[in-house]
């Protein structure tokens, strides 16, 4: 399934332009290439070259990121998109987490595609499991800990988690939001979704 969702973005990656590698993402501080060095990293660090790169960097996790990122920048756009095809198919995970590779590529893939205006849309199964994952398990972000006493259920397909106020949308705005992104709270519906903006804020 991590294959399937890199293949996907691999596909759209090869026909962008010099000008949309430099486009604004919706992580923070990230250009598009550096959102795909980034997942180019995460699909070929084993766990031992993560822990490593983990103690070097003092334990701070952006100071982690940044290390690795150097690594799979490459010279120019079309270097870091091949670091990232060689990871297409290769069933590396850091600390064994394939959930978590899996909610990376399917997040990120939309960090760069939603302002790009391309659709990138993620297999059902990919996003049921991917949002049970974060519903359950701080990882990355606090996933978790931001759905705390909330109904979560989507719209589009069957999921739900959690008891009390509602929070309803989308499968896929869901799990953007529980991945922090706060534009998509707007696409929420429910009583809970309010509270969702002010833990955001």
């Amino acid at each position: 399934m991590v294959g399937i969702e890199r293949a996907k973005l691999a596909e759209i990656l090869g026909n962008l332009s010099t000008q949309q590698w430099q486009e604004s993402t919706l992580c923070d501080q990230w250009q598009v290439r550096d959102v795909v060095a980034h997942l180019a990293a995460a699909g070929a660090t084993g766990t031992g070259a993560w822990l490593v790169n983990m103690l070097s960097s003092g334990f701070n996790t952006d100071r982690h990121n940044d290390r690795l990122l150097g690594r799979y920048l490459g010279s120019d756009p079309e270097a870091t998109r091949e670091n990232f095809e060689q990871t297409v198919h290769k069933t590396v995970a850091p600390l064994n987490s394939v959930h978590g590779l899996l909610t990376e590529i399917i997040v990120h893939g939309q960090d760069i595609a939603v302002p790009l205006g391309i659709k990138l849309e993620p297999s059902r199964q990919s996003l049921r499991l991917v949002a049970s994952f974060m519903a359950t398990k701080n990882f990355a972000v606090n996933s978790h800990t931001l759905v705390k006493d909330l109904r979560f259920s989507a719209t589009d397909y069957p999921f739900a988690h959690g008891e009390g106020p509602a929070v309803t949308g989308k499968l896929l705005d869901l799990v953007m939001v529980m991945a922090g992104r706060k534009n998509f709270v707007a696409k929420l519906d429910g009583e809970g979704a309010a509270q969702i903006g002010r833990r955001l804020s």
